[in-house]
């Protein structure tokens, strides 16, 4: 587990480098080969201290050693010459593992600031290389910050999603295992650490004898087309204690060179975009393709041995584009490896790409036994769908493993699998069903049955009764300042132009991009861009406003059709074999009626709960003391990470205190209680105030105040402050909610400091000045407030109430049951 000390100078090296390479994978690229050039340097000083000889900086290059970047004789510019140079130059030192000169292959400093220099050296000089795996931990949170390499179709796959696809497969530790498109090496990492738990006792992987590790070291291959991926994955693999890790610079798709190799376990997420022009791939493939998804998909199903398995992430567009090459596709894996699909939610990858994505899972033998393939749907992966994908609680990963191992387990023992126990998530759909179907589709939804019962009224198919009508393409310098609004994505305008191509009523659907498939209703004229309207062809027979809700209650579905790269798109090509039921135009009417008059009351709660702001009148007559006379703002422990347990007392962190209540659930950590007399001065109970006192640089996203209502114990992490008071002026409530009132958070915000990260210290808290009523008044505000709060919570549970019943009206429209 990463440790605070060496995150904190990954971000310090980062700071430093920011002015310089703004680039997050330059940036990693230079912190990567300052730290190799370090370890090396390390490496001899400690062959040295144990009789030895220096192995690496000898010689020619004995000058270019790490230490003699200290030399205090030497000036800024003297430094930077000589670093600049010994980048330059490493990669053809002899002395140097061929591994480590195919890092400094091509690199060279990118800027010529000798103080910027001086800074970045000063923080790598602090790392310790006596943890491998600690700073293979560290590598990969580097890792973590690049995120996305958009313009080749390669997302970061999150961790969480990785780990359960390396679960699923369950690797053993005499099995070969490969990443074709590998990036920084994730899924191989997750790979071996699952071997490593599965194979451990008291210590990580004691179980495994020095054969075992040397063959374990043997079998994990990686290929990318990329220099730079390479570089970075052969550095993650032998921080994690491969000396000689097999990671290839190889084009997977147009090359000939390994295609007789395969493996008993793959693994990845292959790039989902393709070259404009398309890939120029060899006559070796199954299928004849020049899609990337379609090829990576084709080469992986075929590179497994007779025994082998596989878990790919793909787009939507390998589970329902209808164009040959994917059907082919499809019916190749149906027929010799498929075993199951599991749907992820379409923000999986946000903020990366909002496409929608599946994984594959692939097993040539239980593939032979079985006549089914089973379709998972996983709807919460544990972290909300926004651009920030805050973890939560809800999460379908668990009880997708168990169903799948349990789906497994069934086919190799011949035994019946328990549906009904897993029918939450899971559908079974017999191959010849799947197969039949013209398009050979890999979506779950469009097999099961019993879903919908049979409706009351008449179904017809949608494209018979609505027309489907493009958008117009513009660009915002085309657009003339007005004040009709532009239609993309989602249902906030882009922005606004003087001409309209659409009247008020419009259904909009987007076509691509990140809210690909969202449904809005416009009550006012429109430009529609990047989107396509649906309207009704005869008003008397099919109203707008009920086509709208018929749709918007199948967003779901419609996200679920993307298809594409890193931009998914919705075509109105996708709605061609879709049916909606008809009801007769008076029962339309009504049914729009009651659903409006929910949704006013929807409307007026929400601008109760939007609006809503705890506020008090300031008298004039009222004292106007600091903070500090009346409490003390107390920080937290730095606690070290490697010493969380899985239960114990939880330390509160800065993800866990919110204004007005925990969030326990997220990033949980917790310390033995055994310890809890050590930290006995850290510890939180209830009626405890606490502020979070770190936040980012410029933006209101610290100075969350909350006053603790829960029976239990905490622990308190640093960055988070307790503020304590035993006066007797103030009351505890007031004094919490005062905190929380705009023109003390206008303070709090003054006062930060600190470059990408926003730092409020105690002392700066405690000069903030605050009204101080009578303790009568004190009283009396605090009643006041909670009637409010309690009218704005009943409001909450409002919206939630009507939002339900406009569901349940659609879903009886459908004849939908309700489990």
């Amino acid at each position: 587990m990463l440790d605070n000390i060496t995150k904190k100078n990954i971000d310090n090296c980062r700071d430093v480098l920011v002015g310089k390479v703004p680039d997050p994978k330059s940036q990693i690229e230079q912190i990567t080969l300052a730290l190799i050039y370090k370890f090396m340097d390390d490496m001899d000083k400690e062959s040295i201290e144990l009789g030895g000889l220096p192995k690496f900086f000898t010689g020619d290059y004995e000058k270019f050693g790490w230490r003699k970047l200290f030399d205090p004789s030497l000036g800024g510019k003297e430094v930077l010459d000589l670093y600049s140079e010994a980048l330059d130059v490493l990669q053809t030192n002899a002395n140097l593992p061929e591994l480590f000169r195919n890092i400094f292959k091509n690199a060279y400093l990118p800027y010529r600031d000798p103080s910027t220099l001086k800074m970045f050296l000063k923080y790598i000089n602090e790392f310790e290389y006596s943890h491998s795996e600690k700073l293979g931990d560290a590598f990969e949170y580097l890792l973590s910050v690049m995120g996305s390499q958009g313009d080749a179709g390669q997302f970061r796959t999150p961790r969480h999603v990785i780990d359960f696809i390396a679960a699923c497969l369950n690797p053993q530790k005499h099995e070969t295992v490969a990443d074709p498109a590998c990036g920084t090496a994730g899924f191989l990492l997750s790979a071996y650490k699952h071997i490593l738990q599965n194979n451990t006792d008291k210590r990580l992987g004691d179980k495994l004898t020095p054969d075992d590790r040397k063959k374990l070291a043997e079998n994990f291959y990686g290929y990318d087309i990329s220099p730079d991926m390479v570089r970075l994955s052969l550095v993650n693999m032998y921080l994690h204690g491969f000396t000689t890790p097999k990671i290839y610079e190889y084009d997977t798709l147009s090359s000939e060179d390994r295609w007789n190799e395969t493996f008993d376990v793959i693994l990845a997420n292959p790039p989902f975009m393709t070259p404009k022009g398309g890939i120029r791939p060899h006559k070796k493939f199954g299928v004849q393709a020049n899609k990337a998804e379609v090829l990576f998909t084709d080469y992986i199903a075929e590179h497994l041995t007779k025994n082998g398995r596989a878990g790919i992430v793909v787009p939507n567009g390998i589970v329902a584009t209808t164009q040959t090459a994917y059907k082919q596709l499809r019916k190749m894996l149906v027929d010799d490896s498929l075993i199951a699909v599991v749907s992820l939610p379409a923000g999986c990858f946000m903020p990366y790409s909002g496409v929608k994505t599946s994984i594959l899972m692939l097993d040539k033998p239980l593939a032979k036994k079985t006549n089914h393939v089973l379709f998972i749907k996983v709807s919460n992966d544990g972290y909300d769908l926004g651009a920030q994908r805050r973890e939560h609680d809800k999460n379908d990963l668990p009880l997708a493993l168990e169903a799948f191992n349990s789906y497994k387990e069934s086919i190799s023992f011949g035994k019946t699998f328990d549906l009904e126990k897993y029918s939450s998530i899971c559908a079974l759909v017999e191959k010849e069903k799947i197969t039949d179907n013209k398009d050979i589709t890999l979506s779950g939804e469009r097999y099961v049955e019993g879903k919908v019962s049979q409706t009351e009224f008449e179904l017809v198919k949608l494209n018979g009764v609505v027309e489907f009508k493009r958008g117009t393409s513009i660009t915002k310098k085309d657009v003339k300042e007005g004040n009709i609004p532009v239609i993309a994505g989602g249902q906030q305008p882009a922005y606004y132009h003087n001409l309209t191509n659409r009247e008020a009523g419009a259904i909009t659907i987007s076509s691509s991009g990140a809210y690909s498939g969202f449904v809005a209703y416009h009550n006012y004229p429109i430009f529609a861009s990047d989107c396509f309207t649906v309207s009704s062809k005869n008003k008397e027979i099919l109203d707008d406003k009920y086509l709208f809700h018929i749709l918007k209650n199948k967003q779901i579905e419609i996200y679920e059709m993307q298809e594409g790269g890193g931009q998914p798109h919705i075509y109105p090509k996708h709605f061609d074999n879709w049916y909606i039921p008809l009801p007769p135009i008076e029962i339309q009417e009504q049914i729009v009626k009651e659903i409006e008059g929910y949704q006013k009351i929807i409307d007026g709660a929400k601008m109760v709960v939007d609006n809503y702001k705890p506020t008090i009148s300031i008298k004039p007559e009222w004292e106007m003391v600091e903070l500090g006379t009346l409490a003390k703002v107390k920080g937290g422990y730095a606690f070290k990470s490697g010493d969380f347990v899985d239960n114990g007392i939880q330390v509160l962190k800065i993800s866990n205190v919110k204004t007005g209540c925990l969030e326990l659930n997220k990033n949980a950590a917790f310390m033995p209680i055994s310890r809890k007399k050590e930290f006995e001065k850290y510890l939180i109970n209830k009626g405890d105030i606490l502020i979070t006192m770190t936040g980012t640089e410029g933006k209101r996203d610290y100075g969350d105040v909350c006053l603790v209502d829960n029976e239990e114990e905490f622990l308190l992490n640093q960055r988070v402050g307790k503020v304590e008071t035993s006066s007797t002026k103030i009351n505890k409530d007031y004094l919490a909610l005062v905190m929380t009132m705009s023109f003390y958070q206008d303070e709090i915000f003054n006062k930060a400091t600190g470059v990408r990260q926003a730092n409020v210290s105690g002392t700066d808290l405690e000069e903030i000045l605050l009204p101080l009523p009578s303790l009568k008044e004190q009283d009396e505000i605090i009643k006041l407030i909670k009637n409010e709060q309690q009218i704005v919570s009943s409001n909450k549970q409002l919206i939630s109430i009507f939002e339900q019943k406009i569901k349940d009206k659609i879903n009886k429209v459908w004849g939908v049951k309700e489990e």
